[in-house]
């Protein structure tokens, strides 16, 4: 099967462009862009199928889309995003701070969770 989303109308196997969703509190259809993923009472439709939508009597249509016959890819702040998560990720780590010393002459070497590894620092004893 292909990963692309398909139409939700039977018989129909083109890939879905759109994404329609009720509000009945307020007796409107939403046709929007067609959503990340898909949900259990939302409809993935087709152009063809979005262009022609009607809604019951008494009911509005409420299109967010303006161009369904131009599949959206990624726009430019997507691409800008994810350059800037590639250079964020390949910055160089910093060295981690000089560990502290305790009033008691004991040094932290390390941590897991609460807890702290104490080493006893035999200068200060002398």
């Amino acid at each position: 099967m292909s990963p692309a989303r398909r139409c939700s109308r039977t018989a129909c196997d083109r890939p879905a462009v759109t994404t329609l969703t009720y509000v009945y509190a307020d007796q409107t259809a939403v046709l929007g862009p067609l959503a990340t993923y898909a949900e259990p009472h939302a409809y993935d439709l087709c152009a063809q199928h979005a262009e022609r939508l009607s809604a019951p009597r008494g009911w509005e249509v409420l299109r967010l889309v303006s161009d369904l016959k131009a599949p959206s890819g990624p726009s430019d702040d997507d691409l800008l995003a994810l350059a800037d998560a590639v250079r964020e990720a390949a910055r160089p780590v910093a060295a981690p701070p000089a560990a502290p010393t305790t009033e008691y002459g004991s040094r932290e070497t390390g941590r897991r969770g609460h807890l702290r590894v104490l080493t006893h620092d035999e200068a200060i004893d002398r």
